[in-house]
């Protein structure tokens, strides 16, 4: 599996290879709800990970923001009791058009596992393409204890840091959130509407065409204006991720990673 982004079609034929199946999908303002849907029916196969306790790690009052990046060994363990191995492929998806199997999709590459793809479209294009659904729970095959020799291939950055880039011509930092989120005109997430002085904004969803990712070409041209050295580029968005699917999207256009702060918006206004 040598692209980030998987086609139904493409995910169909990879069954029998026994991928581990990652089904992410999440309602924030549910939370329930994604778990409900899982059981009510899944891709046969798919494991379920929820964003709050799988996918992000202790929310510290006043000094994390929503959704902070897991213990990154806490993870690897996780993973590993889903059975993942080194050689073996990955494939998130939710029903959000990627904005929350992008989140697990970092994880993955954070942990240093290679062989990870998002399904394009998502659950719902699996529904359409009248492919199988089972309900109920899948029972795991744990997996040895995963390689723990972490690298820094993805770049992440702390509120300090970014502090530090808003004056550096050298660095953007790249709002991910929705455009009426970043001007400040609606908030009913985070206490405080605004965003991070000096940040561009490319909203997420403007990576998708009718539910499903752009070309390359087309996702080229929209990231063409930020700095030619990927982790010069620094993105953030509400609570670290959502992000991810730029970052995703990004990587999908040039085979590069750039920068991610994960503790974004909610955060750094805790600084404020």
């Amino acid at each position: 599996m040598t692209t980030p982004i998987i086609s139904v079609s493409e995910l169909h034929a990879l069954l029998p290879r026994r991928p581990l199946l990652l089904d992410c999908r999440f309602d924030l303002f549910d939370l329930d709800k994604g778990q409900e849907d899982y059981r009510a029916g899944h891709i046969p196969g798919a494991h379920y990970l929820h964003l709050n306790d799988d996918l992000s790690g202790e929310i510290i009052p006043g000094k994390t923001g929503r959704h902070p990046l897991p213990d990154r060994q806490a993870f690897a363990d996780r993973m590993a009791a889903l059975g993942l191995t080194p050689d073996r492929p990955v494939v998130a998806y939710d029903d959000k058009g990627g904005g929350i199997a992008a989140r697990a999709w970092w994880l993955l590459k954070w942990i240093g596992h290679e062989k990870v793809a998002v399904l394009d479209g998502g659950f719902p294009a699996w529904q359409t393409a009248g492919l199988p659904i089972v309900a109920g729970q899948e029972q795991a095959t744990p997996a040895p204890p995963y390689p723990t020799a972490f690298t820094e291939l993805l770049r992440t950055c702390d509120r300090a840091q970014v502090e530090r880039l808003r004056s550096d011509e050298a660095h953007v930092l790249i709002d991910s959130r929705t455009s009426d989120r970043y001007r400040g005109e609606n908030e009913n997430i985070d206490p405080v509407a605004g965003a991070i002085a000096g940040a561009i904004n490319l909203p997420w969803p403007d990576n998708l065409e009718n539910g499903k990712f752009k070309s390359r070409e087309a996702l080229r041209e929209r990231f063409a204006g930020l700095k030619k050295e990927p982790q010069q580029n620094v993105f953030y968005c509400g609570s670290g991720v959502t992000a991810c699917h730029n970052i995703l999207a990004y990587y999908y256009a040039f085979g590069e990673l750039p920068a991610l702060y994960p503790g974004s918006w909610s955060e750094y206004l805790l600084g404020e």
